[in-house]
């Protein structure tokens, strides 16, 4: 079953956070891209995350129907079937949902799930993520704290988000300034409402200076030693050794980040890196080469027919397929979770 089970998704995160590595949590918004991920995470053999955003849902149920709920279920169980053919793990994970999206998005999601569980069946994603990052702090871990009762119940993890990803995604933009560094204060909040693991496991996505969007390396001013201050600070709070990683941190908006920055952030205890932006670029560089390359046999150029080998979509999907693929290979030999399935 490489779809997850919960057993095994845990197992996943316990190997990241005690080898250092992390999984890339791909983005998808079609099958094509999913394709593109499960080959990615193969040809690397890593495990690996598959998410779906409100606005890739939304855009999976077709332009007439525009239901989150809809898309994300058809997509899963897609997924489910075709993942079967591959030799690696793989775990469906929701991306950011807002507070005015919850009851359309990750509510009932875990609804589903909760009734799979109650037939004695694994739940359709494994982890969703509750964004509360524009919300004040009190209420935002009031909700997470809700919401990781009604998750561990589904046997699914929550991530939650304290401190602020600028940028721009899926239409919701953030200011870059001093919110996108979580403080101690916030970490220690975090522990006090959510615990650290008794109550359930949650990932966790602070900020450092991440911000989502298209940056060259070296324009986006990280500070990993945020991470590692507030492993410090919940190791404190729970009375662990010294030297314990209590989170299980995600790393968002990390287009631009140095490499080295993004080793230094797994050392703190990052399992899970968000990855987007590259790899939409990669699956559409290929089709836009096609495009130009077979120009008159697209378009029906001065009264003629075209070319039908070259615009029927599989031409030029397929190569998408496999560009996104090997930008998924590359994410996970940077995360170092290439070679690392469990499988």
């Amino acid at each position: 079953m490489p779809i997850a089970t919960p057993e095994i998704y845990n197992q996943m995160l316990d190997n990241a956070k005690s080898g250092e590595f992390a999984y890339p949590a791909i983005n998808v918004t079609s099958t094509e891209t999913l394709n593109a991920a499960l080959r990615g995470f193969a040809d690397a053999e890593s495990d690996g995350i598959i998410q779906i955003s409100t606005g890739g849902a939304e855009f999976l149920s077709g332009t007439k129907v525009k239901d989150m709920v809809t898309g994300a279920v058809g997509l899963a169980e897609f997924a489910h079937v075709v993942a079967k053919k591959y030799p690696v793990n793989v775990a469906l994970h929701t991306d950011h949902c807002p507070k005015d999206k919850l009851d359309t998005y990750v509510r009932p999601l875990i609804a589903i799930s909760q009734e799979r569980v109650d037939r004695g069946e694994n739940p359709l994603f494994q982890s969703h993520m509750w964004d509360g990052s524009a919300t004040e702090l009190h209420e935002n871990l009031q909700i997470a704290a809700e919401l990781l009762d009604q998750a561990v119940k589904a046997k699914i993890i929550l991530e939650v988000e304290i401190g602020v990803v600028g940028g721009e995604e899926d239409g919701v933009a953030n200011d870059i300034n001093d919110k996108l560094y979580t403080a101690p204060g916030d970490y220690e909040a975090t522990v006090e409402a959510l615990g650290g693991g008794e109550k359930g496991r949650y990932l966790l996505a602070a900020t450092f200076g991440n911000v989502h969007g298209v940056y060259k390396p070296g324009n986006v001013k990280l500070r990993p030693e945020i991470l590692k201050q507030g492993q410090e600070v919940a190791t404190a709070k729970l009375g662990l050794a010294e030297g314990s990683k209590p989170f299980d941190l995600v790393f968002h908006g990390g287009s631009g980040s140095l490499l080295e920055e993004i080793h230094e952030a797994l050392s703190y205890g990052v399992v899970k890196m968000n990855v987007d932006t590259d790899t939409q670029y990669a699956f559409t560089r290929p089709i836009v080469g096609h495009m130009f390359s077979n120009y008159d046999g697209v378009l029906k150029v001065d009264g003629e027919v075209g070319n039908k080998k070259v615009y029927d979509p599989r031409s030029y999907l397929k190569k998408a397929e496999v560009g996104m693929a090997e930008r998924v290979t590359l994410a996970c030999e940077n995360l170092r979770s290439n070679g690392t399935t469990l499988r």
